[in-house]
């Protein structure tokens, strides 16, 4: 259990922290402690991925607005460069290696798959994205580039969270199993990771938070 060594950690140091770093790691905080007393893999992922959203959404400007996934891979990307120790590496690269390889050639969370089956795009063309996909992550793992990894990653995970948040999967069923426990098991490492890495770095600008605290 991560929760209860980093929610010590930031008792001792939030009151000098800016106060977007301190909210964000608290909100962050919170979910994580909820996802590690789940007992079942949907409600661990999906409580992971808030503890997630919690750590990286930012307050923009619609007119500047990124997608979604554009907006967590620039905050993966900024924290692998923050990752002096390169503890992000040694969980992707050493640990999880083959649950990754895994994903990677899983159609299931992948998006363009689901596009093909509903018609909105053909065989072919969702085959070559998947090849695409594919060949950027095997590039990545050839040459070490964990944040183009961390990427192709993210896409397929937040395939798997959309499935679940949006209803496009039964609770405990036994067709999405594997893939949950995967993605499920690596979050609940790399969450905490990024917590973290958060806290070790005060001084990063993270942005404003999505929906401020307010007086009542």
């Amino acid at each position: 259990m991560q929760f209860q060594v980093l929610k010590q950690r930031h008792r001792q140091e939030r009151e000098s922290q800016h106060p977007n770093l301190r909210l964000r790691v608290h909100r962050a905080l919170s979910w994580l402690d909820r996802a590690e007393q789940a007992d079942d893999l949907d409600g661990r992922f999906i409580f992971f991925w808030i503890a997630f959203n919690a750590a990286y959404a930012t307050e923009i400007d619609e007119q500047r607005r990124l997608s979604e996934q554009e907006t967590f891979k620039a905050f993966l990307e900024k924290l692998c460069a923050l990752d002096k120790k390169k503890r992000i590496d040694a969980l992707v690269w050493q640990e999880f290696s083959g649950s990754i390889r895994v994903l990677l050639d899983n159609p299931y969370v992948f998006q363009s798959f689901w596009d093909h089956q509903s018609g909105k795009i053909d065989e072919t063309n969702w085959k070559n994205r998947f090849a695409g996909g594919k060949r950027a992550a095997q590039q990545a793992l050839a040459s070490g580039n964990t944040p183009i990894l961390l990427g192709v990653l993210f896409n397929r995970l937040y395939t798997l969270r959309n499935q679940l948040i949006h209803g496009g999967a039964t609770w405990d069923g036994s067709v999405n199993r594997e893939q949950l426990r995967d993605c499920a098991g690596l979050m609940g490492k790399l969450v905490p990771l990024i917590i973290e890495l958060m806290m070790d770095s005060p001084d990063t600008l993270w942005g404003g938070v999505c929906y401020p605290v307010v007086g009542g």
